[in-house]
């Protein structure tokens, strides 16, 4: 993919962050600019990518950490030859909802698999594509969860697999985010979500504007 005219987005954090909303209101920003967007989400995002989703969230299985890091990695598989690469090439602006910065934090930092390994795995199913720009959107996880428990209306026998982990399992996510953040500044913009769902979109935005300026997409005005 040379002379590349597209822009690949993630959208990272843990539970209840809003990951979601705010994809949903960088799509119809970028839209209202003039992008054709394709908002996407991992696990899922294909048909196949999709039944590997319900196996990896269902709150009924015990699934191991290496066989949880293997069906991340077939999923993404599928997802970037079906969805994600063919949009690209065709010049769109992809947004995802998670990627492989997610596998980093979730089964790296806080299951403790090798990242070394991670790391090789995460690029032989991604091809080596790589985001453009990641936003985090960086939450405490006791808030976090209790937004993503919100939906459930408060139950706490709701929630799927990944959100009924202990805080503990969590604060690792998050500190494993963190960290790439640090690590990788220039491609992760850390966001902060603890002043609301509007405050959280111009923050984005402000950081989406200056990208789209930097790299040529958009002129000064």
């Amino acid at each position: 993919m040379k002379n590349k005219k597209y822009i690949f987005i993630t959208i990272e954090g843990g539970e209840g962050c809003g990951k979601t909303t705010q994809s949903k209101l960088l799509k119809k920003y970028l839209e209202d600019k003039g992008f054709k967007v394709i908002l996407t989400r991992e696990p899922g995002g294909s048909t196949v990518a999709e039944q590997v989703r319900t196996i990896l969230l269902n709150p009924s299985f015990k699934v191991v950490p290496l066989c949880e890091l293997m069906l991340y990695e077939a999923s993404r598989a599928q997802h970037l030859e079906e969805i994600i690469k063919p949009n690209l090439k065709n010049g769109c602006v992809v947004i995802c909802d998670r990627f492989t910065d997610s596998t980093l934090a979730y089964q790296g930092y806080a299951r403790k698999l090798d990242k070394n390994i991670i790391n090789k795995l995460n690029d032989i199913a991604s091809c080596g594509i790589k985001p453009d720009i990641t936003f985090y959107l960086d939450v405490k996880p006791e808030e976090g969860i209790k937004r993503a428990k919100s939906v459930y209306k408060g139950k706490l026998t709701g929630g799927d697999r990944i959100e009924k982990e202990s805080i503990n399992f969590h604060n690792k996510v998050r500190e494993g985010f963190l960290k790439l953040a640090k690590k990788y500044p220039a491609r992760i913009k850390k966001i902060e979500t603890k002043n609301g769902i509007e405050e959280t979109q111009r923050n984005i935005i402000e950081v989406m504007n200056k990208f789209l300026l930097r790299k040529g997409f958009i002129k000064k005005s």
